[in-house]
């Protein structure tokens, strides 16, 4: 067998030991990490906002823990499998941000709400909405819901504040649901790399959604939960005071995507980098040029290409050289590095580059200290 556990289990808590690891591996700095959490906790905590964290991030359960443990109200998952997985290991407080519409997964949800009854989940239409009802109400269950709001991408959520309206009284008809808010979330605002830029966009789209507020409001419905917001956009989602909690998830990691944005408007960068690949070199015979054993199976293409951290110069050029490889770029750098030797890169987007791999190799300093699984790996449906 080659998993991780026969591989490495035998070098945790061994000085140095992260020299050893077998490469391609997904390497996560434990102390880094724990800073994160904190800093977002407290942040939030001071601005007297609920969090409740993204796992669809990281697809932990030790995760989840740890940031429960420093506060966070439960946390979200995408996809009832990720919810499941993540109950299963004792998480409570679970947001399912993604509408459950399909027969099999309705059945599911209503499994999960009947074991577990913190348990929310979003829903976008009335006829699903009916479908969910009828399926809690077969399991013995009922179940708080969310309202998604489209922000304006047209992927999920209702498309207008009468529609909103119109499905929390469709919602205040099942006795089965009950209704406690709204979600808005803007991913196409996140990435915008300047703060102003961002603020400007944020704040229009912020209108928008007061302005379903106001219209649930005058209707009865005045939402006890407005939950959204990520990484990019925390900051001045807190300073607009709309939302009562907030979603954000990569903050915990950092990857290339989220460090070259200005997250505070001042270019000072709140989280540290704690996730990254380390990968090693297998070939160096071109004087500019060496090859490492990390490709598209290893790291995320949606969000351009790693950066190198340590082990050669930050300013190689990196480029994917197929399924299995990719190439650093460099004057010289053939003559510098030689096979075998390690190099720690900064993923392009941590969500899906964690979705490649069983588990976490956590380290303090060079030393590896725990593995972790990635405990809703795969886990799309």
């Amino acid at each position: 067998m080659s998993d991780d556990l026969t591989l490495h289990a035998h070098l945790i808590g061994r000085q140095g030991s992260r020299t050893d690891l077998n490469t391609p591996v997904l390497v996560l700095d434990r102390q880094a990490l724990d800073r994160n959490i904190a800093a977002m906790a407290e942040l939030a905590a001071r601005h007297g906002v609920g969090l409740r964290p993204h796992a669809k991030t990281h697809k932990s359960i030790d995760i989840a823990q740890r940031q429960i443990g420093a506060g966070a109200l439960g946390v979200c998952c995408a996809k009832i499998g990720e919810a499941e997985a993540l109950a299963d290991g004792g998480i409570s407080g679970i947001l399912i941000t993604s509408p459950v519409a399909a027969p099999r997964a309705i059945e599911r949800l209503a499994a999960l709400a009947a074991r577990d009854g913190t348990v929310m989940a979003v829903v976008d239409h009335p006829a699903v909405a009916r479908r969910i009802d009828a399926a809690l109400a077969e399991a013995g269950a009922t179940l708080d819901v969310i309202i998604d709001i489209d922000p304006g991408i047209a992927r999920t959520g209702v498309a207008s504040a009468e529609a909103a309206v119109a499905l929390a009284k469709a919602v205040a008809e099942l006795p089965n649901l009950n209704w406690r808010g709204v979600q808005f979330y803007c991913g196409s605002q996140q990435h915008i790399e300047d703060y102003a830029e961002r603020r400007a966009a944020i704040a229009e789209r912020t209108g928008y959604l007061t302005s379903v507020v106001a219209a649930l409001t005058d209707a009865g419905f005045k939402p006890e939960i407005v939950t959204g917001s990520g990484t990019g956009t925390h900051r001045i989602d807190l300073d607009l005071g709309v939302f009562t909690e907030l979603q954000a998830g990569s903050y915990i990691f950092m990857d290339k995507q989220y460090l070259d944005c200005d997250l505070t408007g001042d270019g000072h960068v709140p989280f540290e980098t704690a996730l990254g690949v380390d990968a090693r070199v297998v070939s160096a015979n071109h004087s500019g040029l060496v090859t490492i054993d990390a490709g598209f199976k290893s790291l995320s293409t949606d969000g351009g290409v790693a950066v190198v951290r340590r082990g050669a110069p930050e300013t190689a050029f990196f480029a994917f050289m197929g399924d299995e490889h990719a190439a650093l770029i460099a004057p010289g750098l053939g003559e510098q590095l030689a096979p075998g030797d390690p190099v720690t890169l900064t993923v392009p987007h941590c969500d899906p580059t964690v979705n490649l791999y069983d588990h976490y190799h956590v380290v303090e300093g060079d030393t590896l200290v725990a593995i972790w699984p990635v405990s809703a790996r795969g886990r799309a449906r």
